[in-house]
């Protein structure tokens, strides 16, 4: 089961080739200390399209990377400071893999006039392990059997040890 308690991640980082695998297990491993296994493969690829997009296109290669978990689902945001870098022209076909893999995308600018590129993940249901039926347990009732009837004269008997047992079965 998904944790519910909300956590956040932010990242700073100047992208460059090699800086993209990083940025890429140190996102997954964060994933998957929040419990979120199942994301790690959409988020930490999405994120991968968008920083390997910006190293191409951009002038500017510092970026902050931003992933928050509501709960039910994981918010990752990736903000760029190149004024001139166009989502529409650009990142045309990154953003269109990323919306074909996400719930939701959006782009807006921020007030320094960078743009944040953020995408959402729903957090699906973990794989269940079928459980296997078990045979029902015996109710009191039915796992207690009844004594033995013994004639009190058995009971009484002067007797003692394994041969009174005999004796009183007989």
């Amino acid at each position: 089961m998904k944790t519910a308690v909300p956590c956040y991640y932010h990242l700073d980082v100047e992208v460059s080739p090699e800086r993209v695998g990083q940025v890429r297990r140190i996102l997954a491993a964060h994933l998957r200390l929040w419990d979120l296994e199942d994301l790690v493969e959409p988020v930490c690829g999405g994120a991968e399209m968008l920083l390997n997009a910006i190293d191409e296109h951009a002038r500017d290669k510092h970026t902050s990377i931003e992933m928050w978990w509501t709960g039910q689902h994981l918010i990752t945001a990736v903000g760029e400071n190149n004024h001139d870098l166009r989502p529409d022209q650009d990142l045309r076909t990154c953003l269109a893999r990323i919306a074909a893999t996400s719930d939701g995308w959006g782009c807006c600018a921020a007030e320094t006039g960078s743009k944040v590129i953020w995408f959402s993940q729903r957090a699906r249901a973990g794989v269940r392990v079928p459980l296997v039926a078990k045979a029902p347990a015996p109710t009191l009732r039915e796992g207690l059997k009844p004594p033995r009837e013994l004639a009190v004269a058995a009971l009484a008997s002067a007797l003692t040890g394994p041969e009174a047992v005999l004796e009183g079965a007989r």
